[in-house]
């Protein structure tokens, strides 16, 4: 077991790596625990979770947003809670969102935690304080940042993933190496089977590292006023495809990476090689590749929370490893991809 910690000015976070849920209420130092999590989470793993208060909200993207917080808060009142409850999300990235935007705002903020119970959860959405929910289907167009108490990443519970979950959390495993870890990159080139296997030792190292570059990074700037956004590469695209497809997160951002790596070298910033092997690695653990039509795109990214104006700040490659905050006029970002 190891434990990172990230310490910020909206909280302290201790990322407890390796360890098992079954020993939750040790991390709550006796507190009145409230768990939110939903059916298939509850399903699979609800025999660990005995004895504690339970909310339980709907599957997928169309239930982040406004409404599920609503009910949580009325279930908050109905079980007469008060700031010495501590709020626990057990369950993918979704979960995480809602819970930690729910706990910060009810009675102006409770005490909350993560088991995340997903890879892409494990690596991203757990990490880094950013609680949210969408808003008439555009990606967390509401939200807040504030550092949760904890996460309790425990391995085991990955071996309960349908293999496409595996494949969308790697799209941000290999994000993380693309902007900020080329021994982590190379690292995946190399042990792609082991790492789909859940080879304990694989997994153990890509989690460690994965959330080691967005630690880095989040350390510099947590509120996010630059730096952060490098942690928004593959997504600006990714956001728009989500919302104009049936595509998984984790798929629109494999396809957001391509697309920000082909405009990287369109804008002379990186060498198409480097584009070639992002994607190449991008296709080695299954996910998918080809750019929609771009007119379906231009909507969407017009509603990115990072647009500004005519313009939008995206994070784009100038080698593997290495991020840059580049600012772009909108009708560019499509021409030069399509």
């Amino acid at each position: 077991m190891r434990v990172l910690t990230l310490n910020g000015t909206t909280g302290s976070c201790d990322i407890v790596l390796g360890d098992s849920i079954e020993n939750l209420k040790s991390h709550c130092e006796n507190q009145r625990i409230v768990v939110v999590t939903d059916e298939n989470v509850r399903r699979v793993h609800g025999d660990k979770l005995d004895g504690m208060e339970m909310i339980e909200i709907g599957l997928g993207e169309e239930n982040k947003n406004l409404v599920t917080v609503e009910k949580i808060y009325k279930k908050l009142l109905d079980l007469e809670i008060d700031k010495s409850t501590m709020m626990i999300g057990v369950g993918g990235g979704i979960v995480c969102d809602v819970t930690g935007f729910a706990a910060s705002t009810y009675v102006r903020g409770l005490q909350f935690g993560f088991v995340p119970t997903t890879l892409l959860a494990q690596v991203d959405a757990s990490i880094g304080g950013k609680n949210g929910v969408n808003l008439e289907g555009y990606k967390n167009l509401v939200g807040l940042i504030r550092q949760p108490r904890f996460c309790l990443c425990d391995f085991e519970m990955l071996k309960t993933l349908p293999p496409v979950e595996l494949r969308c959390g790697m799209a941000e495993v290999i994000k993380h190496a693309a902007i900020g870890d080329e021994a982590l990159f190379s690292y995946l080139e190399a042990n792609v089977e082991k790492v789909l296997s859940l080879h304990r030792t694989s997994i153990e190292k890509i989690v460690h590292d994965s959330i080691v570059v967005k630690l880095t990074i989040v350390k510099k700037d947590e509120l996010e006023k630059g730096e952060r956004m490098k942690l928004n590469f593959g997504h600006t695209i990714g956001h728009a495809i989500e919302k104009t497809t049936q595509k998984k997160h984790g798929e629109a951002v494999a396809i957001g990476m391509v697309a920000s790596a082909n405009l990287s070298v369109a804008r002379g910033m990186l060498q198409k090689k480097d584009a070639e092997r992002l994607e190449n690695l991008i296709k080695q653990f299954g996910l998918p590749t080809t750019i929609p039509a771009k007119d379906s795109l231009m909507e969407a990214i017009r509603k990115d929370k990072k647009k500004s104006g005519q313009k939008i700040k995206m994070a784009l490659l100038e080698g593997i490893g290495k991020a840059k905050i580049t600012e772009i006029e909108l009708e560019a970002v499509v021409n030069d991809l399509c």
